[in-house]
């Protein structure tokens, strides 16, 4: 049986004909006396009879009508509660993001959002308590997988920060929601002291003779050696795997290697007093994409659309600190035996 046969059978209890009913539902006269049919069918007693001019529930009708009436007004709360869930800005919102996204984004992500509730809690500067909370929490986890096992984390998780070669296959939009965060370059990093340190910029030719320490295959650093060696038709020596860019980045340092970070999102771990800097990679498209995965349910609650416009906020701020960086000179053109972009 369905809800909305008990909402027309528990109507008919009260008003008495096909056509009242009809009129109150909205609905063809026809449509009405049909779902009850259907609904006695299942049921397998009468539930109406005739008296006189009106149609009146039998016993069985009165004690179904009755019994629906409870199902229909549970419903009812159920779906004032999951709109009140919706509707609660102050739920608590679960992210995953991997290694660079965490380091980079989770904490700005928390300070945002305490930024934004007290904002919202205060009156005329001074903070005033509420009885509920003002903004979402977070719960965060670290999730770095390969890129075809990012869309089933959703399962998991509220929201899903993921990344992607440009080159490589598209999210399964028909499966979750994409919203991008960034369009992010994967530079060249080598240590402050280190010959390539003095170039504004690098081409293939000029790296691949290099010993690197680049990520385990199926992730971004890696795809982007695959590409260095298909230029230059030479074999690049990859003398660490290491997916994580601070483990990375320390080996960097040392100058016996060198590695690819994430323009915009390896500030904790590329700075003067770390001893690695950055130079970008012409010849070759080396972006990837930064987005945010999402089952569409899950942007019915404001909590986690308040955490997408914040997390789009940070991002947006690291990418501008990374554009506003003082611009190095191109390189002349008869200096750079590579393909340029």
């Amino acid at each position: 049986m369905e809800l909305h046969q008990l909402h027309m059978l528990r109507e008919l209890g009260e008003l008495g004909s096909v056509k009242a009913v009809a009129e109150t539902l909205s609905v063809t006269s026809s449509a009405v006396s049909q779902q009850i049919s259907l609904l006695q069918r299942q049921v397998g007693a009468p539930l109406t009879r005739r008296d006189g001019r009106n149609l009146v529930l039998t016993e069985a009708g009165q004690v179904l009508a009755a019994a629906g009436a409870q199902v229909i007004d549970a419903m009812a709360g159920a779906q004032a509660a999951i709109g009140a869930y919706q509707r609660n800005g102050g739920g608590t919102v679960t992210v995953s993001g991997f290694h660079s996204a965490g380091q980079a984004l989770f904490a700005p992500l928390v300070r945002r959002l305490a930024a934004a509730s007290a904002a919202s809690t205060a009156d005329g500067g001074n903070p005033v308590p509420l009885p509920a909370p003002a903004g979402p929490k977070v719960k965060f986890s670290d999730e770095d997988v390969a890129q075809h096992d990012f869309p089933a984390l959703t399962s998991r998780y509220d929201l899903v920060l993921a990344h992607r070669m440009d080159h490589s296959p598209a999210w399964p939009q028909e499966r979750v929601r994409v919203i991008p965060l960034a369009h992010e370059p994967l530079d060249v990093a080598v240590a402050a002291d280190h010959p390539l340190a003095a170039l504004p910029e690098l081409f293939p030719q000029d790296v691949v003779a290099h010993p690197w320490v680049a990520s385990r295959s199926g992730y971004s650093p890696a795809d982007v050696l695959t590409a260095i060696g298909a230029v230059t038709s030479k074999s690049v020596n990859v003398v660490h795997r290491i997916n994580d860019y601070s483990a990375a980045a320390a080996l960097v340092a040392t100058g016996e290697v060198i590695g690819l970070l994430p323009r915009y999102t390896s500030g904790p771990v590329v700075n003067p007093a770390a001893g690695v800097v950055l130079r970008p990679l012409r010849g070759i498209n080396t972006r990837r994409r930064i987005d945010l995965l999402a089952r569409p349910e899950h942007f019915q609650r404001d909590a986690v659309t308040t955490v997408v416009r914040a997390l789009q906020e940070v991002m947006a701020e690291l990418v501008r600190h990374g554009h506003s960086q003082p611009d190095q000179p191109s390189r002349p053109a008869s200096a750079g035996p590579g393909v340029r972009a």
